[in-house]
């Protein structure tokens, strides 16, 4: 069985309080992008896990499509899987690539093995492998709030647009990410901010993390401001960073040849 986990951006990040477990409650659009990864699983009699593509850092053991199959077996009779990974979506990068790998990996298990597991219940166990897994279980666009994980789906029709996706290879800690932001639990109205039409996105609808990341590193603001120059209806840094995408009405021309690029259409 093989399946692409694709990648996610962020349309707009409001940091609106820290909670008592530390993280904080956000308001954001989470919208997918046809931009994927690559996830096969067999039945086997051995567990095996493998990747390719672009080098994963760190025990492989902390993988979250590992993570997922240990979830689903710690309340299933499953048997064991030979699992491969072929990774494309760059890691750390604001795009969720991990993320999706584990909830298609969930949503996976459950076809192969014919478990019959429901949405919601897949949707709580995502939420278990890290905030933005619950967004990639049904994988359409929705308003996300608490961690990531309460989703509300919404109709944002970007069908027929361009997005590219730039990546300067910086990557951004947490940390750096938080440093700069004010929490304000007023700011709320992201879903009306969305009915305006794309081209005014920009005088409303923000990414918070801008704020600290482009202060430290300017040469991502840069490379906003290029996108806006070669003709972005919109254009932001998703999640954390370091990625900046621009959404256009035609086809732009590429001319980020020192980095990492992928465009394509809604």
């Amino acid at each position: 069985m093989i399946t692409f986990p694709n990648a996610k951006i962020n349309i707009g990040l409001n940091i609106l309080r820290k909670r008592a477990d530390e993280f904080h409650d956000i308001e954001s659009l989470l919208h997918p992008v046809a931009f994927f990864d690559v996830l096969e699983l067999v039945e086997s009699k051995e567990f095996e896990f493998t990747s390719s593509g672009l080098d994963i850092p760190g025990d492989s053991a902390n993988n979250l499509c590992i993570k997922a199959y240990d979830i689903i077996k710690n309340d299933y009779s499953i048997g064991n899987v030979k699992m491969h990974l072929h990774k494309v979506i760059p890691m750390g990068a604001g795009l969720g690539g991990g993320s999706a790998n584990g909830a298609f990996c969930i949503n996976m298990l459950n076809e192969l093995f014919e478990l019959n597991i429901s949405i919601q219940k897949r949707i709580k166990y995502a939420a278990q492998l890290g905030s933005d897994c619950p967004f990639f279980i049904e994988n359409r666009s929705a308003v996300a709030t608490g961690k990531g994980e309460i989703l509300r789906p919404i109709n944002v029709d970007l069908s027929g647009k361009w997005i590219i996706l730039v990546n300067p290879n910086i990557h951004v800690s947490t940390a750096d990410a938080f440093s700069g932001v004010t929490v304000d639990d007023s700011k709320t109205d992201l879903i009306d901010k969305l009915t305006s039409p794309i081209s005014r996105w920009n005088e409303s609808i923000i990414n918070e993390f801008e704020t600290s990341v482009f202060k430290k590193y300017p040469q991502i603001e840069s490379l906003k401001k290029e996108l806006y120059d070669i003709g972005a209806e919109y254009a932001s840094m998703t999640g954390s960073g370091s990625t900046i995408y621009g959404i256009f009405d035609q086809e732009p021309v590429l001319s980020f040849k020192q980095f990492f690029t992928w465009k394509g259409r809604f």
